[in-house]
């Protein structure tokens, strides 16, 4: 998420173990910032994001894939939106870090669960 915010071209690199974790982050992160308006190209072994630092992410709609860091990724991705963000597949936040969504809300953020 950083890597977006920040000017310029963001290059990681030597992180080919991410897609053999329980998803494939790499392609799973890509996915995630490109609903943002994000460019992200994945690689064999990371990825490269340009940096959109001086407007708005575009409003996301996110498939976390079961991946609590995916999700809470996503969610403050929508901090910057310029509409609301829909992210599927993030009850696992929960488990992970169970004060996510206080957090988030403390901070100033509007959480709503849908019914599906």
């Amino acid at each position: 998420m950083l890597a977006s915010r920040a000017r310029g071209t963001t290059v990681v690199r030597d992180a080919e173990e991410l897609r053999v974790k329980e998803s494939d982050r790499v392609e799973t992160t890509c996915a995630m910032l490109r609903s943002f308006g994000i460019a992200c190209e994945a690689r064999p072994d990371g990825f490269v994001v340009e940096g959109r630092p001086d407007r708005p992410f575009d409003p996301g709609k996110v498939h976390a894939d079961g991946d609590h860091r995916i999700a809470m990724a996503a969610a403050v991705a929508g901090l910057v939106a310029s509409g609301p963000t829909h992210i599927d597949d993030a009850d696992n936040v929960a488990t992970s870090y169970p004060g996510f969504a206080l957090a988030l809300t403390e901070l100033g953020a509007t959480i709503a669960r849908s019914a599906d």
